[in-house]
């Protein structure tokens, strides 16, 4: 039987070593400071096959060079009324074409609605009018553009609305877009 002044010992256990406890944590924390680097760079790795052009020529009227992603589209950022966006080219597309959720954000008005063909049958879109479009340095004023409703994503058409300005010339997934005169 115990008595109040007995004090209960457990001859298995050892008092906790401070420096073992701290290095315990230090491991945990360089384990997570370890996976959120590998994180961080693996997702800049997914970020770049998909747009290897972030950071592309942003001198006025210069050439503007472009490489293909991984699945062989020229993806690039650009600007529609000065508020930043993201292109892909698309040759086939007569106009600029824009997400309505995306227009909605970069204060498009509608001027009016028509019918296009698109390869998923006949729908009906938006026209509208861009203040300023650019591309690197390349830009232009008052280029027309449809607001697309059945676009789900954030990615415009960056369609021949505004690339008949420009000269494009496509050589090894590359593509090489100069400013003309006859804008």
């Amino acid at each position: 039987m115990s008595t109040l002044n007995e004090v209960p010992t457990d001859m298995n256990s050892k008092p906790k070593d401070l420096s073992f406890v701290i290095g315990k944590w230090m491991m945990r924390l360089s384990w997570l400071i370890a996976l959120l680097l590998t994180t961080y760079f693996f997702q800049q790795w997914i970020d770049y096959k998909r747009n290897p052009n972030q950071y592309i020529n942003l001198q006025y009227n210069q050439p503007v060079v472009l490489k293909q992603n991984s699945r062989g589209h020229y993806i690039a950022n650009g600007r529609i009324n000065n508020q930043p966006v993201l292109f892909l080219l698309d040759t086939g597309a007569t106009d600029v074409v824009i997400p309505e959720a995306l227009a909605a954000g970069l204060s498009l008005s509608r001027l009016g609605k028509t019918q296009v063909s698109t390869a998923n049958g006949v729908i009906t879109v938006y026209p509208t009018l861009l203040n300023s479009i650019s591309l690197g340095g390349i830009s232009a004023a008052n280029i027309e553009a449809v607001i697309n409703p059945y676009m789900d994503h954030s990615t415009i058409l960056l369609g021949m609305s505004f690339l008949k300005h420009l000269s494009l010339v496509q050589h090894n997934g590359v593509l090489t877009i100069n400013p003309t005169n006859n804008k």
